[in-house]
Order: structure tokens, then sequence, then C-alpha cells
């Protein structure tokens, strides 16, 4: 990959991370998360004005740039590229906010029709099977790497194998609130640890 000269010196440092990350680096994507985790946060926060969307969109933010880290061209800063991925992803999640929203743990009633949800088995699936096959120890060291909240739903979820329903009632919170913020912790989990893999 080419390196412009006028970019700054951490420009250039992440190239040279993305390169090894592309090469299977664990470490080079850990350095990146690390590099612009906050930034990233503190950004989507600004635009969401809620702590746990800002949250679970920065992860979603990352788990898309990680599995499109080919598509990066050293035309731009890889900052730049990582902000327009965030925002543009922030700017579909409010758009889809405005639309109504339905709890997936209730039945909700409209005029005289009665609407409910079948949520599907707490059965890992085969991304899940992956995550839970990976090494251990380089697992933790990207759990290590999130949030607090999400990396308790991490280990509750793979380390411990709590199924959905109990991981709700450990940390008192919504059953679907725990399979959202499962899936983008996931999915963020699932693509890193392919890379490696």
């Amino acid at each position: 990959m080419e390196i412009n000269e006028h970019f700054s010196s951490k420009a250039k440092q992440d190239i040279l991370l993305v390169e090894q990350a592309l090469q299977g680096s664990q470490k080079a994507y850990t350095e990146l998360l690390d590099r612009y985790r906050d930034t990233i946060y503190f950004m989507l926060l600004k635009m969401v004005k809620n702590k746990n969307d800002a949250e679970d969109l920065t992860i979603e933010a990352f788990g898309k740039a990680f599995k499109n880290l080919e598509q990066y061209t050293s035309d731009f800063a890889f900052s730049t590229w990582l902000f327009r991925i965030a925002s543009n992803n922030c700017i579909d999640f409010l758009r889809k906010r405005k639309t109504i929203t339905v709890s997936i743990d209730e039945n909700f009633e409209k005029d005289e029709y009665e609407y409910s949800f079948n949520i599907e088995s707490s059965d890992l699936n085969p991304e899940e099977n992956f995550i839970k096959s990976q090494n251990s120890v380089q697992l933790s060291e990207i759990v290590k790497k999130m949030k607090p909240r999400y990396r308790e739903l991490i280990e509750l979820r793979y380390f411990k194998e709590f199924a959905y329903e109990e991981i709700a009632q450990h940390m008192n919170l919504p059953l679907g609130t725990v399979k959202a913020q499962l899936f983008r912790a996931r999915e963020l989990l699932y693509n890193v640890l392919q890379r490696t893999h």
C-alpha cells in the first residue's frame, strides 16, 4: 500500500497497521481499535446523544471497517475512512430510529389486532460456534478491550455459556436488549477472529 508523504506520522503508522492486520496480525487490529475507539465513541455520542447507542454504534463501526478492510485504499488517511463508515452507519441508525420501534419482549396491540414475535432458539448459531471454538486467550485479549457491559455479556455467553434468558436475568436487562447487544458485539468479534484464523 502506497504511503502518501503528506500524511502525518500517525496516519502513516495507521497504514502500516492496516497492512499488518490484512496479513492476520491480531495485535494490529487491537492497536487500530485502541487508537480510535474513544474518538469514534465521542463523535457518535454527539450525534445520537445516548451513551448505550453510541457504544453499540462504535462496535458496529469497527465491525464494518474490519470486515471491509481490504477495500481501504491509502488515498485517504485510515482515520478519514473509519470516521466516514462510523458517521454513515450512524446516519442510517438515526433514519431507522424515526420509524416505529416495537419491543420484541412483549406483545403489542394496534386497533383490534395483537402482534407478537417469536424469538429464535438460544442454541449457538454457526457464527457463535466459530467464536466459541477460537483460542480463549486470543478471544479474552479482544474482549478485554471492550466496554465493561459488552465484556460481561460476552463472558457470560461464551465463557460461562449462559442462555440469553439467564444473561437477561443476571444483568437485569430486557431479553431484547441482551440479544441486540450480543449480536453487535459478536459481529465485531467474529470479523476480528476470522481475519486471524
